[in-house]
């Protein structure tokens, strides 16, 4: 087995709270995190797929294909945004990089076309990364109307 990672980088903002929580709880459980502003974060994603190489090409997959299917379908849609609110597959999310991971495995797993998705990471900061394999897990989603009244 041959795994294959591609890396992509992406700068966004986000707010961490739980419109559940009571603003004193969000500061205590998100501390800096919790800013009503948001704050930012130069992302990086890794992508690693494996399998078999081909035989005739000698890949496990394409990375120029690799490359472009992260930028059209995550980078494109979260480079420079807030994700809290700009970022439609996030909307109701509390967009952790553990849920990032989660939500971008959703969104690539099925549109890989060579080999098998096997591994997202989806670094913060030079730090903190997160690392997902695809493990079925509830990624609550809360109403969007309850966190635009409390980003107020």
């Amino acid at each position: 087995m041959i795994y294959v990672t591609r890396r992509a980088t992406f700068s966004a903002s986000h707010r961490l709270y739980n419109p559940l929580f009571s603003d004193e709880e969000n500061e205590r459980i998100f501390d800096k995190c919790n800013n009503p502003r948001g704050h930012g974060h130069n992302y990086v994603l890794e992508v690693t797929v494996r399998g078999v190489p081909d035989p005739q090409t000698g890949y496990v997959i394409d990375l120029k294909v690799l490359r472009d299917i992260i930028e059209e379908h995550i980078i494109a849609k979260v480079d420079h945004k807030h994700l809290n609110d700009d970022v439609d597959f996030l909307r109701g999310i509390i967009p952790t990089a553990e849920n990032l991971a989660w939500a971008f495995w959703q969104i690539l797993e099925p549109i890989i076309p060579a080999g098998t998705l096997h591994a997202i990471r989806v670094y913060e900061s030079e730090n903190n990364f997160v690392e997902y394999h695809g493990e079925p897990m509830e990624v609550p989603r809360y109403p969007v109307e309850q966190f635009q009244q409390s980003a107020l």
